[in-house]
């Protein structure tokens, strides 16, 4: 079993003091560098039908709920509980993790992934016989800003894994067959190109227009263009990312919950200790798990029954026997 997390809740305090006026300044340079409307929507090549398909079929429909305050314990739990990393991780095989990173925040206001569970991923990844770890996401402000703030870039560098930050040439037009929204639309693919397992890891959050924000919600940051233009249609959104997004496994942490102000949050006052990670293989199911961290049901987010509707998952988690540790 892992060692506990390496800095505890008051160090994290004192860096995120310390941090506010690094976060305040990355955001003022983020305003005069960085485009945030990406790269644009009509890119001048002919749109991919779709993205490649990382799921297992001999691992579908598992889900494990993991209870404790410490990321990399109740991580390793729950990967243990859904038959280890190498159900999931072989040797040769080249890793995606997908993170959280959209904002130039300190881990301790848990708006992105935290740092702790993207070093124990990839090191669990490389223990396992990943030929190579890649860590990625299009955050919302200054990537470089977003990855080093977050303490992302630093905890995947440590692990071993590379980071790639977004640039035009790694976007390409993808189409979702069927989808009103996702229609030659710039996509993140660079980054993908040879991967073999893809991982998403996000954290629970509040959300001021879908509702919450968890692993379907994080495929957002794969998108490029003006994706602000979706915020209308966010549910729909969602549905067709569920679709469109077909991972090898995704781990929700919701060891500290974002219960308002989300998606960005800014004080500790909007944070509940939840003390929970769940980790599994159909997305719907994980999300509908984590939206009771929230306080809500499956009814209260659109997306969820959208996306099982349109055959991304299961809304009901509980009809596959989630399997519960506690450490």
């Amino acid at each position: 079993m892992p060692s506990a997390d390496p800095l505890d809740r008051r160090e994290f305090l004192r860096r995120a003091t310390r941090a506010g006026l690094g976060v305040a300044l990355a955001g003022g340079l983020a305003a005069l560098s960085f485009d945030a409307s990406g790269p644009s929507a009509s890119p001048p090549e002919r749109a991919k039908t779709g993205l490649p398909d990382f799921s297992l079929p001999q691992a579908a429909g598992r889900i494990a709920v993991a209870r404790g305050a410490v990321r990399r314990e109740t991580l390793w739990l729950a990967l243990q509980a859904l038959g280890g990393i190498e159900s999931f991780v072989g040797r040769g095989d080249r890793v995606l993790i997908k993170v959280n990173a959209a904002f130039a925040s300190p881990p301790i206001l848990s708006a992105t992934t935290h740092p702790d569970l993207v070093f124990e991923l990839a090191r669990l990844c490389y223990a396992a016989g990943a030929a190579s770890v890649v860590v990625t996401d299009n955050p919302i402000n200054d990537p470089a800003s977003c990855f080093a703030l977050s303490g992302i870039g630093p905890a995947a560098r440590r692990a071993g894994a590379s980071v790639v930050l977004p640039a035009e040439s790694l976007f390409r037009p993808v189409s979702l067959e069927g989808a009103r929204l996702i229609r030659n639309w710039p996509v993140l693919t660079g980054p993908l190109a040879g991967i073999t397992r893809l991982i998403g890891v996000a954290p629970v959050k509040d959300h001021h227009r879908s509702g919450a924000s968890m692993t379907l919600k994080n495929w957002y940051g794969l998108l490029g263009g003006r994706r602000n233009l979706f915020h209308q249609d966010v549910h729909r959104l969602i549905a067709e990312l569920a679709l469109l997004v077909r991972p090898t496994l995704v781990v929700l942490d919701g060891t500290t919950t974002m219960m308002t102000n989300g998606p960005t949050g800014g004080s500790l006052s909007d944070l509940r200790e939840t003390r929970t990670l769940i980790a599994g293989t159909d997305p719907v199911a994980v999300d509908a798990c984590g939206a009771e961290l929230l306080g809500k049901r499956p009814e209260d987010l659109p997306f969820l029954g959208a996306a099982e509707k349109a055959g991304a998952g299961t809304v009901d988690f509980r009809r596959l026997s989630p399997r519960e540790v506690a450490a």
